[in-house]
Parts: structure tokens; sequence; C-alpha cells
């Protein structure tokens, strides 16, 4: 069995000094000009073909530099065909750079159709093979059970969502059931699968959370109820998150910094101000220069946290 996903992340993590993951999140309205091809329309085969360029472009520009990448599949699934070809080249080419690939799917069904998505995402042989799939709980804990299978097979991982980061999750997510949060009785319930799934090198489960960065006080309630269950954070930045609220969830490390899971960022690497240009050298250093500084600030943030 390859070695548990858990352990790959929160080594990685600790080699590099920080959780930052680059979501690679291709918005077609804020391609800069070096990459677009034609009118940018979602069914036109050049578009699929422009985004697999930025694509490989970005992981040129982060490998060695972040422990993972973030594909969105709703960006390249609205490109058809050829979007879901783009995608499984980018998966392909990222983990050729030696980058963990959390897919961001958010797949979740029952039985036979939960077991043919982990066979797309997550198993040795699969056609989309990923290292970690998003996945949604909230069809029942039976649901996860053909992912966690396939991961456990295959050293995959899952990110589950518990509390996300859009305003809107208070509405199911928050409910009182009867005496706490929905979301607290969820992440409660996964500890026996968090305990299933963890590698013996860290002591980190292979079984993720998804936890916004916009909710500290949630991400802390759920990290006592999960203490070694590694979080994805999204919502840091452009859904309002700051560092501190992203950290919220983390706990110390070996090396004097927090460690506990990866934190998202998208636009502000992909899409800088400063990359919105033709030529190939103004647009990779100003991806190195909002890479530079991201990392910077997460490495401080990760010291000043313990």
């Amino acid at each position: 069995m390859s070695e548990a996903f858990g352990d790959r992340l929160i080594g990685r993590v600790r080699a590099l000094g920080h959780p930052l993951c680059v979501g690679l999140d291709p918005h077609l309205a804020k391609f800069p000009p070096l990459f677009r091809q034609g009118a940018m329309a979602p069914g036109a085969p050049e578009t699929a073909e422009a985004v697999v360029s930025f694509c490989l472009a970005v992981l040129d520009r982060v490998a060695g530099r972040v422990a993972a990448v973030k594909p969105q599949s709703a960006f390249f699934e609205q490109l058809g065909p050829a979007g879901v070809a783009a995608l499984g080249r980018v998966i392909a080419e990222a983990r050729r750079r030696d980058l963990l690939v959390i897919l961001d799917a958010k797949r979740g069904d029952i039985a036979s159709t939960a077991e043919g998505y982990a066979a797309a995402y997550l198993a040795k042989d699969a056609p989309l093979r990923a290292d970690a799939l998003t996945v949604n709980p909230y069809l029942g804990l039976d649901t996860l059970e053909p992912f966690a299978a396939a991961a456990q097979e295959s050293g995959a991982g899952l990110f589950v969502l518990v509390k996300t980061s859009n305003p809107g999750s208070a509405d199911l997510q928050d409910l009182p059931a009867p005496d706490r949060p929905l979301y607290e009785h969820l992440a409660e319930s996964l500890a026996p699968l968090s305990d299933r799934l963890t590698g013996g090198d860290t002591g980190w489960s292979s079984l993720g959370v998804v936890v916004g960065a916009p909710w500290p006080e949630p991400s802390q309630r759920i990290r006592q109820l999960l203490p070694r269950t590694p979080f994805l954070v999204p919502g840091y930045g452009a859904q309002g998150g700051g560092l501190t609220e992203a950290f919220a969830g983390f706990v110390p490390g070996p090396n004097n910094t927090r460690e506990g899971g990866l934190i998202n960022s998208s636009r502000a690497i992909l899409f800088p101000a400063a990359a919105n240009v033709s030529d190939t050298t103004t647009w990779e250093r100003a991806i190195d220069t909002a890479l530079t500084t991201t990392i910077s600030k997460f490495k401080r943030a990760a010291s000043e946290s313990t």
C-alpha cells in the first residue's frame, strides 16, 4: 500500500514550513491576455487548451514551493468533454511535478454511485487519480464508506465538508441538533473514521475536513472533536477570512510552528493585478511575487501562533 495521504501531507507541510495550498480555479473572465485563445467561450476547443496552458504555467511556478494544489472541478467541467480531458492533464502534470492534488469536486452519493465516484478519482488505476477528494456527507455517513475504502486501499485522502466558508452554510450546518450545531454532531461522528485512516508516521489521519476560514470559533471546536484530522481551509482572502482566523484550528507542531492541514488561496495567486499582461517574463514575475508574499505571510502567521 502507498504511504498514507495524511503522512505525505503533513510531512510536506513540515518540510516547507507553511500550509499554503494553491487553488486552481481558472475563471475564464479573469484570464490574462498571455493565455487567452479566441473568445474564451466555454464550448470552444481552444478554451480548454488555454486552460491547460495557464494551469501548467502556474504549476511550474508553484512546484517545490507549496505542498498541494486544489483544482476546482467545476471550472473544467463547464468546458464539456474537452474540459474533463483538460482536468485529467492538469492532475497528471501536477503529480508529475511532485505536487499533492486535492480535487475539489464535492462528490457525495449512495451505494454503487459513490463507488463509481471513488473509482474515478481515488482508486490506484483511477482515470482522474487525485491524492485526495472533497466529499459531501450530508446524504448520510454511509455515503462516505466507498470513498474511505478506496482511499485506504490506494493511500489517498478525503476532505469531508463540515463547516463550509459560504455565509449560507449556517442555514443547515448551524441548526441546533438539538443542543449544539449540526456541524459539531457531524465532526464528532467522523472521529471513528478519522482513527481508521490514521497513518503511523505523523499521527495525522488521511481523513480531513473542510472548515472555512471565516469561522474561527467553530474551527477551534471542531479541532477539539477531531484532534488529528487535517483541515482544508477555504475562504481565506477573497471570501473574507484573515490569517488569524484561518489558523484557528491549527495546533503546535514539532518545528515551532502550527500545523494541522492546508489553507487554500486561489485568486490572490492566480490573478494578481500585475499578471494581467501579454508577455511571459512579466507574468512569471507577477505570479512569483504573489506566491512569495503569500508564503511569507503564512510562515509568519504560523510562527506567531505558537
